[in-house]
């Protein structure tokens, strides 16, 4: 690992990934042993393989699986909620599996084309469903915190286009601890400090099955992108993606933002789902599947 100046054989990594990730959860106080932890699993290396290092580090951790219905000729959400639930099967650890078609009548795919925003990419009711749906039933379930599989090269992704946009409020609230307020469970990224390259040799050593396959919707995403660039720039400058997201981390208290990004507005609870919302009446989860359900029912087969 030549970001680190360190090399390791099979048996010290399987050690040093955990030890660096229990460091890391110490040193920004995400949560404590007494905790009970949710851990957001989608069938990947990255977050099969934090749930498999929070197990072995006896933390009270399950795992929640939101089933998108995004199956397309590989059965993407079929073959991915089998790798979950073999997994939790195999280290008797409980699984939360929330249908979204089940749930809300229709599948992620299926609900995009019938909102005006989702129908090239149903990536923004995708996020919009699983923010919802995790923040509802990591409260409903009484844990104290939600943990991701985030790793640094998705971290300095998203760093590198906010800076390039200067989405100041994003800014503001990107870090590896996002903290609770009204409303909103605690969330954290225990394995942000670790390239993706880490986390997938973790998994492989450790026997982890995962599915290799990106969501299909993913082909041709600008953080796809992003991460090219920060590839080769890793490549001619080994470390370049750590310093560039901790470096950030370091100057974030110093940097004055202005009062609107540090704004947090009054939230109401949604008349629907209680949850909270900054809009009077219905919450955009809300008001986004209720149009669904009622456009399905004007026209179920959208052109």
């Amino acid at each position: 690992m030549r970001q680190h100046k360190l090399a390791l054989c099979k048996a010290h990594y399987l050690e040093w990934v955990p030890a660096q990730t229990r460091r890391f959860i110490e040193h920004y106080e995400m949560f404590n042993p007494h905790e009970r932890v949710l851990v957001a699993v989608s069938g990947g290396k990255d977050s099969l393989a934090l749930w498999d290092v929070l197990y072995r580090l006896g933390y009270q951790a399950d795992g929640l699986y939101i089933g998108l219905g995004i199956d397309n000729d590989q059965g993407y959400s079929s073959e991915s909620l089998r790798y979950c639930v073999a997994f939790a099967e195999q280290h008797g650890l409980k699984l939360i599996v929330y249908d979204v078609m089940q749930e809300e009548g229709a599948s992620i795919p299926e609900a995009a084309r019938h909102t005006r925003r989702g129908r090239e990419k149903p990536c923004s009711v995708c996020g919009l469903t699983k923010r919802h749906i995790m923040n509802r039933l990591a409260l409903d379930g009484e844990y104290h915190v939600l943990a991701t599989g985030h790793n640094l090269d998705d971290e300095a992704a998203v760093l590198f286009s906010n800076t390039l946009h200067w989405h100041v409020g994003y800014l503001q609230r990107q870090g590896p601890v996002l903290p609770s307020r009204p409303g909103f469970i605690r969330k954290v990224k225990p394995f942000f400090r670790f390239y993706e390259r880490e986390t997938a040799a973790y998994a492989l050593m450790q026997d982890i099955n995962y599915i290799y396959d990106e969501c299909p919707y993913a082909t041709g995403a600008t953080s796809i992108y992003y991460k090219e660039i920060l590839n080769r720039l890793e490549a001619d400058r080994p470390g370049a993606k750590l310093s560039f997201y901790l470096a950030y981390l370091r100057a974030k208290d110093s940097i004055q933002f202005t009062a609107e990004s540090k704004r947090e507005g009054l939230l109401l609870a949604c008349d629907s789902c209680g949850q909270p919302t900054s809009a009077p009446g219905h919450c955009a989860y809300c008001r986004t599947w209720d149009q669904v359900r009622e456009r399905m029912q004007e026209s179920p087969f959208p052109e």
